[in-house]
C-alpha cells in the first residue's frame, strides 16, 4: 500500500486574522438578523439557542 503525502499549506498570521474576522462579522450578523428578524417562524427557529446565548429576544 502507498500513501502518498501532500503538502499542507501554511498560512500567514495576516491570513488568519482576515479569516476570523470574517467569520465573527458573518457569525455576528447572522446572529442578530435572525434576533431581530420580524417574522414569527424565523424568530422561533432559533429562539432556544439565542437563550442558551442569553440574547434578549423579548
Amino acid at each position: 500500500m502507498n500513501t502518498a503525502s501532500v503538502p499542507t499549506p501554511t498560512l500567514s498570521v495576516s491570513d488568519r486574522v482576515k479569516a476570523v474576522a470574517a467569520a465573527l462579522v458573518i457569525g455576528v450578523a447572522l446572529i442578530y438578523t435572525t434576533g431581530f428578524a420580524a417574522s414569527t417562524n424565523v424568530h422561533n427557529a432559533a429562539h432556544d439557542t439565542r437563550h442558551g446565548l442569553a440574547f434578549p429576544c423579548h
